[in-house]
């Protein structure tokens, strides 16, 4: 597929189709993943990968839903065979720019913390691949009073920060409702030439 079209064909999938992704495919998503940028060539990104069925359901019990919830957003995320967690090592940065290559760079507050970033980019990574393999993908948040159970059920270090999860799977021909007109409804006053302008 070409670039341009996995950039307009991504979309956040919410529903998936009955049936296991290929664990060539996942591999692929992991490997692509990997190769995102990283300050300082830091590697502060890692990747929880859970496609058995069991792991999948102990995700979702530990991320603070119950077996027996329901809503339509939960429904539909469920359905999805695959979850992929990133996670964020901050002690990597602050490692690698403690050497002596990188030391003038430090200062005691980062302006911006690339560790998130970073892997923020490796998960963007993960949606953009999972277009190029003709799967639908969806990034979502962990509710921060779930973080610690989740890092029990799968013994998560404390020194990785896990920035969210992405659920994969195939798409459904028929993903649901569209959703709100004006959510969906593309800004086209975001870019900027020169000097920033309203």
């Amino acid at each position: 597929m070409e670039f341009q079209d996995v950039v307009h064909r991504r979309r956040m999938v919410r529903r998936y189709a009955d049936r296991p992704v290929d664990p060539a495919a996942l591999d692929r998503l992991l490997r692509n993943a990997t190769r995102g940028p990283s300050a300082g060539f830091s590697q502060g990104s890692e990747f929880l990968a859970l496609s058995e069925p069991d792991d999948v359901a102990l995700f979702w019990t530990a991320t603070g839903a119950a077996p027996d919830a329901h809503n339509p957003w939960l429904d539909g995320m469920r359905t999805a065979p695959v979850v992929i967690v990133p996670l964020a090592d901050e002690s990597a940065y602050r490692q690698r720019y403690a050497e002596p290559d990188k030391a003038r760079a430090v200062q005691a507050e980062w302006a911006v913390p690339y560790w998130l970033v970073d892997t923020g980019m490796a998960a963007l990574l993960i949606l953009q691949t999972a277009v190029d393999e003709g799967l639908g993908a969806c990034f979502f948040g962990i509710p921060p009073e779930h973080v610690d159970d989740f890092r029990a059920a799968f013994g998560v270090p404390p020194h990785l920060t896990p920035i969210g999860a992405v659920t994969v799977g195939h798409r459904l021909d028929d993903t649901g409702s569209p959703g709100s007109p004006s959510r969906r409804q593309r800004r086209a006053d975001v870019v900027h030439h020169g000097r920033y302008s309203t």
